[in-house]
């Protein structure tokens, strides 16, 4: 009877799922979305990482490396690199140049990577190989590659125009076959990157504190552990020393903190992000489920008043208060649940066609659906209760001299 009652309205029936419909749809749409850009972004920080601790000193709050300042000295890398579970440790600065010049070309250039052949320890080259520390070469990645007319290639000179006026000439050793990086401390994938050897290119020194000498100083280093398990103790070992014992304890500013992030926390930071922004958003989408459950109920009490002949027919003929009740609960409960599943077949499509144009790979959030299914059921029996019971409240003698 709850089915021929739908049938018999087909339009009016399908008008009140339509707002369950669309909430359904936009939650498991949201939800299968952010699943989706949670798991790349862990499998791009997992998968063919190496298990990079990143360090530098700066204020509170920003990204990795931002407003780092140039406090740890050649005696602190020494220190870093005995660390118990420590595979190597990669200083990196930053050499102000203005331009780039090759084949009578010159190109602006802000600055340019001063770092040790550790740094492409994980990095694939297109061409040739890395540099080594004390001679005058270079690396480039794919991008900086392209910066002139006569593409660089390995053997290729070019000049480098410091911001003290000097130039240096340096043999290119290498090309890297991506030009995004494979840490927190690298710039965006389409931009040029130029390597240079610390030695000699690189001249930012201080006076050690607790050595009393001249040393090279850099603001970024990249701490590498022998594997990802070692971090958690690793990580734990660097900031003991580094906050104790170090100079760069005694080089940071009073207002700046030396900090320690590794790839997991970045993944669990944005993860907390994301997870928020989905809850935001899915909040926004259930007010859809709850115009949805209005609309039921308006149409249930606009079919208990229609049906009133009917409920009386029915209760004259022996049906019980549960009887009636069951008819128009079980319609309004049918309701709900088909539109959850038209829901869950709508939003799946959804999910699918968000992850693709966002380029992201399809995880499907498979929890989600029998919630999905629950909250039609929920919508249905909520909804339908104060009208069933209305119907079933009906006085037969009344109902039967209804028009």
């Amino acid at each position: 009877m709850s089915l021929r009652a739908i049938r018999s309205h087909r339009v009016r029936s399908s008008l009140s799922t339509v707002g369950v419909v669309i909430g359904v749809a936009a939650v498991i749409t949201l939800v299968t979305l952010g699943t989706s850009l949670r798991v790349d972004i862990l499998r791009e920080f997992t998968g063919g990482h190496a298990p990079n601790m990143y360090v530098w000193a700066g204020p509170p709050g920003g990204q990795p490396g931002f407003g780092a300042q140039p406090v740890f000295t050649a005696h602190d890398i020494a220190r870093l690199r005995g660390i118990d579970g420590v595979a190597t440790v990669v200083p990196r600065g930053v050499l102000p140049v203005i331009a780039l010049t090759h084949g009578g070309q010159t190109v602006s250039q802000n600055g340019i990577v001063a770092t040790t052949p550790d740094q492409f320890r994980t990095r694939t080259f297109a061409r040739g190989e890395s540099f080594e520390q004390g001679k005058r070469e270079v690396v480039l990645n794919p991008a900086a590659a392209r910066l002139f007319d006569d593409r660089l290639s390995v053997g290729d000179r070019i000049g480098i125009r410091t911001a003290d006026g000097g130039t240096e000439t340096a043999r290119v050793a290498g090309v890297l076959k991506r030009s995004s990086g494979n840490g927190q401390f690298e710039s965006g994938g389409s931009l040029p990157q130029v390597y240079v050897p610390t030695d000699p290119f690189y001249g930012s020194t201080v006076e050690s504190p607790t050595q009393g000498t001249t040393q090279r100083v850099y603001p970024l280093v990249t701490v590498v552990a022998e594997n990802h398990g070692t971090i958690p103790e690793s990580k734990r070992a660097v900031k003991a020393y580094l906050r104790s014992n170090s100079d760069a304890a005694r080089l940071t500013p009073d207002e700046y903190a030396i900090r320690v992030r590794t790839d997991r926390d970045l993944v669990n930071r944005v993860k907390d992000v994301l997870t928020t922004l989905t809850t935001f958003i899915t909040s926004i989408a259930v007010i859809s489920l709850v115009v949805a459950a209005i609309g039921i109920a308006n149409i249930m009490l606009v079919s208990v008043t229609e049906r009133t002949r009917e409920i009386g027919i029915m209760k004259a003929v022996g049906a019980q208060n549960r009887d009636v009740l069951q008819v128009f609960l079980m319609q309004a409960v049918l309701l709900g649940v088909i539109g959850s599943v038209f829901g869950v077949v709508l939003g799946a499509l959804g999910g699918y066609a968000a992850t693709q144009y966002v380029g992201l790979p399809l995880v499907f959030a498979y929890e989600v659906v029998p919630v999905a299914i629950g909250v039609g059921l929920l919508v249905g029996v909520v909804t339908g209760l104060y009208p069933a019971w209305n119907a079933a409240r009906v006085d037969p003698i009344d109902a039967l001299r209804y028009e």
